[in-house]
């Protein structure tokens, strides 16, 4: 009964839409300037000037990441919400009047509106900190597409002093039309291993293969032994993925090479996999390379571990959009991600939800793939997506 009370004080929906214009012009200045992982030095300090402007303490973390707090005037628990602030390398051609300035820079996942949404989100809750009974932690994290850039947060210590109880986040998806949400309970994205491997065989003449130990004739067999992990080894019901996605030998049609360089990537979606395809890649690489008498160089990366959503706290943030949204435009997700996402380190960590904010819309463009250059949102979500981490906060507070 408290929760619905403080929900008729605050009507977060329509104090978003006041702030809509405003939130338009930040994030059309942040898609005119992306910047890369650990290089978002304009960014941040946009957002240090709105949060300083807002009176809302905040640190530096991890470089160029900001961690802001919001403490409420009646003790209570703390919750995060996040945003990731980086842009890719790529070309922007949408040739709009707001389309990257910086050439090979785009934010074409996204973080502008993350970052847009969680500033609204903040002022929101701020002007109603008198009613907060609690500390919500603003999260502005560095690097999101490259290293993860919530590791490095999480050693530099956001999650404590005060301790956060629980993380919200959220994506952009062109995939959910505007004014809808999806959201899944469990695994929601999977877990990356990137691999670089090194074969060393002996080169010679092509035409005296008796005389070399040919590493692209081994490279072959391993590749296409490689496959068998996830179509002989995992069950069919636990989706997994072993890609070699380069691979690099050779200089001229009569040369056999010394060495072939493989790179690719592992991705899981349970951790006994993720151990299990680890240690059979080794053993079929060990096996192709004694068999084929060559030697090798292998490191494989701990990249990102699995976004877990916790049940309690997806019924948490369902309950919030079906207040704001109604019910019929929430949609339950069906099937995880085989993609990856640093908010994954928070869940690791701490009960987490992470959902997707809809934004295609075909009659505005809004409709093409993320990661490519002619993408872009239906800015009219940024309001919806600041009022649902604002109220996702306060709701979250107040239950416990």
């Amino acid at each position: 009964m408290e929760r619905i009370k403080e929900r008729e004080m605050i009507d977060f929906y329509n104090e978003a839409r006041k702030l809509q214009e405003e939130l338009i012009a930040i994030r059309r200045d942040l898609h005119m300037h992306p910047e890369l992982g650990f290089e978002e030095y304009r960014t941040s300090g946009i957002i240090k000037a709105f949060l300083k402007k807002e009176g809302i303490p905040y640190e530096e973390v991890s470089g160029t990441g900001v961690c802001g707090i919001i403490k409420g005037a009646k003790e209570g628990k703390t919750v995060a919400l996040r945003a990731d602030i980086d842009a890719l390398p790529l070309l922007d051609k949408k040739g709009l009047e707001y389309s990257s300035q910086v050439e090979g820079k785009m934010h074409a996942c996204g973080h502008d509106a993350h970052t847009t949404i969680l500033l609204g989100a903040a002022r929101i809750i701020n002007n109603h900190r008198d009613k907060l009974p609690g500390n919500v932690k603003l999260f502005f994290e560095p690097a999101e597409e490259t290293v993860g850039g919530a590791r490095f947060m999480i050693k530099e210590g956001v999650l404590e002093n005060p301790e956060v109880h629980g993380v919200f986040g959220l994506h952009v998806s062109e995939d959910v039309p505007f004014g809808y949400i999806s959201i899944k309970k469990g695994i929601v994205n999977a877990a990356s291993n990137p691999f670089t491997l090194k074969l060393i065989g002996k080169g010679g003449h092509g035409a005296h293969p008796e005389a070399t130990i040919d590493p692209i004739v081994a490279a072959s067999h391993l590749v296409v032994a490689l496959q068998t992990i996830v179509s002989r080894e995992i069950s069919p019901l636990y989706p997994a993925v072993v890609t070699v996605g380069s691979f690099v030998a050779g200089t001229a049609q009569n040369i056999i090479p010394e060495e072939v360089v493989l790179k690719g990537i592992m991705r899981t979606l349970t951790s006994d996999h993720r151990a299990y395809v680890k240690d059979r890649f080794k053993e079929i690489l060990e096996g192709i390379c004694k068999s084929f008498r060559l030697t090798y160089e292998l490191d494989i990366e701990e990249s990102y571990p699995c976004l877990h959503n916790n049940d309690t706290m997806v019924d948490l943030a369902f309950n919030t959009a079906k207040e704001i949204l109604g019910e019929e435009r929430i949609l339950k997700q069906e099937f995880p991600s085989m993609g990856v996402e640093s908010f994954a380190y928070f869940s690791e960590q701490k009960p987490s939800a992470f959902y997707f904010l809809g934004t295609g819309n075909k009659e505005k463009g809004t409709d093409k793939p993320a990661h490519g250059c002619y993408f872009d949102i239906d800015e009219e979500a940024l309001a919806i997506g600041a009022a649902l981490q604002a109220a996702n906060a306060f709701n979250f507070l107040k239950e416990n």
